[in-house]
């Protein structure tokens, strides 16, 4: 009777099981109760909102000339930071964690610095070094090329908010690589590119798409350190972040609720694409 209780009780559901963490319905139900109050009610509130216009009316806000462009360059220009801070963020993990110099310490905590300034701050302090006359924008002024208040300020700003959870997702994972596979690697015959694509990378592919997703989630939101450095000008250098804003400043609360809800739409199918790829990853390398 003990071996049938003991098989029984390995076929009952996970949330039924004992756990050495007492609470499971208290912290089942917090759960359940944050996430209505906090994400669903108000998300819904928002595409509740926005459905009194239909889908031909949301179709005509994404058409308009303005909308569309300002989404495009707000998910364009967060996708490509997201991928660059992706990129870049490993050689900083990987410098930080495998490498022992005077300053890094300094530098492992400067990395941090953008989770903890205030986004109007960034936005003031990259739009004063990178401005026709400032420390950085004067050395390209002479050659015609400016920086701030452009698309390519804007992508400045959002690599700047972006890199710190590219850095953070990675280095933990780095840390965890022994050095001996490296060196095992070497034993074999087999070159530093190759070390790096085929014992160095798998394992670290989950979480770059991790770092990646998040750079990209906070990117696509960002609003006060781009608008110092955008310019705002329709068609050019104009977010949607800001045209919800001016919407609601023009009291259009069903335009505005129509932006973000679009906003909500391309952000959701991104990030289920890159989660999706993450979780192909992790099956075709062996890591669950």
């Amino acid at each position: 009777m003990a071996a049938v209780a003991t098989a029984r009780e390995g076929w009952l559901p996970r949330f039924r099981q004992k756990s050495v963490i007492p609470g499971f319905g208290l912290a089942f139900g917090y759960t359940l109760v944050y996430l209505g109050i906090i994400v669903l009610i108000p998300l819904g509130g928002l595409i509740l909102r926005a459905s009194g216009i239909g889908l031909s009316g949301l179709w005509n806000v994404a058409t308009d000339p303005r909308v569309a462009g300002a989404l495009k360059l707000s998910f364009g220009t967060a996708l490509l930071a997201a991928v660059f801070a992706a990129v870049f963020g490993l050689l900083i993990a990987w410098v930080l964690t495998r490498y022992r110099f005077p300053g890094r310490r300094l530098i492992d905590a400067a990395v941090d610095l953008p989770f903890a300034l205030p986004t109007a701050v960034a936005g003031i302090a990259l739009s004063a070094l990178y401005a026709q006359n400032g420390l950085i924008g004067s050395i390209f002024a002479p050659y015609g090329i400016k920086i701030a208040y452009t698309p390519v300020g804007i992508f400045i700003a959002l690599v700047f908010v972006s890199v710190p959870f590219t850095v953070r997702t990675v280095q933990p994972l780095i840390a965890e690589i022994d050095r001996e596979q490296e060196e095992a690697s070497a034993t074999l015959g087999a070159s530093r590119a190759q070390t790096i694509w085929r014992v160095l990378l798998p394992p670290l592919i989950p979480a770059i798409l991790t770092g990646l997703a998040l750079a990209f989630a906070r990117a696509v939101g960002e609003y006060g350190s781009v608008i110092f450095i955008a310019g705002n000008l329709p068609y050019i250098s104009e977010i949607a972040p800001l045209l919800i804003v001016i919407k609601l400043e023009e009291f259009d609360y069903t335009g505005a609720t129509a932006i973000a809800t679009l906003m909500l739409a391309i952000s959701f199918s991104i990030l289920l694409l890159i989660n999706l790829i993450q979780a192909w990853s992790r099956k075709r390398f062996g890591y669950v």
